[in-house]
């Protein structure tokens, strides 16, 4: 199995450089890969900032990409979680910190407002400052 980095899964996904698109097109296609949760964080920022994907293009392409047959992603519970608060509109990286943390500890405290908005709208529930 091979580690892949954030730099390699953009080049996959985007395809903005043919030469290394084609290598890691090739390394993902005939080897099995493992993606750890913060190398999606990473590309999941780098699609949304750089390229200026929306967060459903994000979704639709992490939903492709997961659904390879010879990718492993660490804590797949999670990354579940992850997926489906992201498309019901929390930020990626806030969704990671709480599935993360969720399945170790009771509560999840936070002062993000923005944060605390969407995850009541989601019926989730935060330690706020309130």
């Amino acid at each position: 199995m091979i580690g892949i980095d954030t730099n390699l899964l953009i080049r996959f996904l985007t395809n903005d450089d043919k030469i290394q698109a084609q290598y890691a097109a090739k390394l993902i296609e005939h080897n099995e890969i493992f993606i750890s949760k913060s190398v999606l964080l990473e590309t999941e920022w780098v699609l949304r900032y750089t390229y200026e994907f929306s967060s459903d293009v994000i979704c639709k392409t992490f939903e492709k990409l997961l659904g390879l047959p010879r990718i492993t992603v660490e804590d797949p519970s999670c990354i579940i979680k992850i997926m489906r608060w992201y498309s019901q509109g929390l930020d990626f990286a806030d969704a990671m910190h709480l599935a993360s943390s969720i399945e170790v500890t009771n509560e999840f405290a936070t002062l993000d407002k923005t944060f605390i908005k969407r995850a009541k709208k989601m019926n989730i529930n935060l330690i706020t400052q309130e």
